[in-house]
């Protein structure tokens, strides 16, 4: 099977996740997504505690692709710096992982 990842970041608002997950998604970066929230967050950042909320992106791509969506986040992203993880897909329905491929072709 073709390696598949599960990207995931966050943002401070509703529309700054979508815009993440919509030019991500326009340029084939990424097959799909979703974003979730809002989500109570706790970190530390320059080492204070805070809290807040935030929304989850979560992007679906393959590994081939992922070095390019992350440069995208990074890139497209207001914070300096913000979360880009990568969680391998173990497995798939046969189908859905040719249309993840398709999708993040270079046309």
């Amino acid at each position: 099977m073709p390696s598949l990842l599960l990207i995931s970041t966050v943002a401070a608002s509703r529309d700054e996740a979508t815009e993440l997950l919509r030019s991500a998604v326009s340029a084939k970066l990424a097959a799909s997504g979703q974003v979730f929230g809002p989500a109570m967050s706790a970190f530390w950042h320059e080492g204070e505690y805070g809290e807040g909320e935030e929304w989850q992106v979560f992007f679906k791509t393959t590994a081939e692709r992922f070095p390019e969506l992350q440069e995208h986040i990074v890139k497209q992203h207001p914070w300096q710096n913000p979360e880009v993880t990568a969680l391998e897909i173990a497995a798939g329905s046969p189908p859905y992982i040719d249309w993840v491929i398709r999708a993040t072709s270079p046309a």
